[in-house]
């Protein structure tokens, strides 16, 4: 079953074409990986594919529902209700402990439960600085909380935009490890990332160039190899 259908989208930014006519689809459960150089058109196709931008021309199916003609609250909604968002520089309300940050996604959604968000944090590790600020987490801790936010609302689509990009190698295999078992547990996940390792972890990696698909290359990686995140804890290191 296909959760998510591209077909025909074009970007157009005055003179400049950022998409041109694009097809793609995802199919439910998938893990699919972005790349291409800057200015190919990643960033452009994560904000159509996560609701953020309208394309020119061509039609998005999501969820079974045709989304590319809708307005913005209603785009709005599509995004807050099945869509989780991780970003690369977090995003985080810095006034605001792990725990209230993770729960300001329950309050838009429909009502706040600490309980919940405790699982939440808990699923990536982070149960214990619960009551922390950013400014007391590491990078890689606020990625994690990113990552709780994400998912507290049980979203049809993981939509990741560079989810390693200022993380150490030691905080992004912790990451990685984590998207592989929502992977694992079926969800479906879309990273826009630069980074060949991490696309790796993809089921299949879409390369744009110049607003085109390029191609599209299905990854030789193992489903269930261990990710860094895997060894360090084998070694006491986590």
């Amino acid at each position: 079953m296909n959760i998510l259908e591209l077909k025909g989208i074009s970007m157009i930014y005055g003179q400049v074409k950022a998409l041109y006519e694009v097809d793609l689809t995802v199919e439910q459960g998938e893990w699919l990986a972005i790349m291409g150089p800057s200015g190919s058109g990643k960033t452009t196709m994560m904000n159509i594919i996560g609701c953020m931008d309208k394309p020119t021309d061509g039609s998005v199916t999501f969820d079974g529902q045709e989304i590319s003609k809708l307005g913005p609250s209603e785009l709005t909604a599509i995004r807050r209700d099945k869509i989780g968002l991780i970003f690369q520089q977090f995003h985080l309300i810095s006034y605001l402990t792990a725990l209230e940050n993770v729960m300001v996604a329950q309050y838009y959604h429909s009502m706040i439960d600490e309980d919940e968000a405790l699982q939440a944090l808990e699923r990536v590790g982070l149960k214990d600085r619960a009551k922390h600020l950013p400014r007391q987490l590491s990078g890689g801790e606020q990625q994690r909380v990113c990552i709780a936010r994400a998912l507290i609302n049980y979203p049809r689509l993981i939509l990741a935009d560079e989810p390693t990009g200022n993380l150490d190698e030691t905080n992004e295999g912790v990451v990685m490890d984590i998207l592989s078992k929502l992977h694992g547990e079926g969800s479906t996940i879309i990273v826009v990332t630069h980074d060949p390792e991490v696309a790796e972890f993809a089921e299949k990696t879409v390369f744009l160039d110049h607003g085109r698909i390029n191609k599209i290359v299905r990854n030789s990686r193992p489903a269930n190899a261990k990710t860094d995140a895997d060894a360090l804890k084998a070694a006491g290191a986590l």
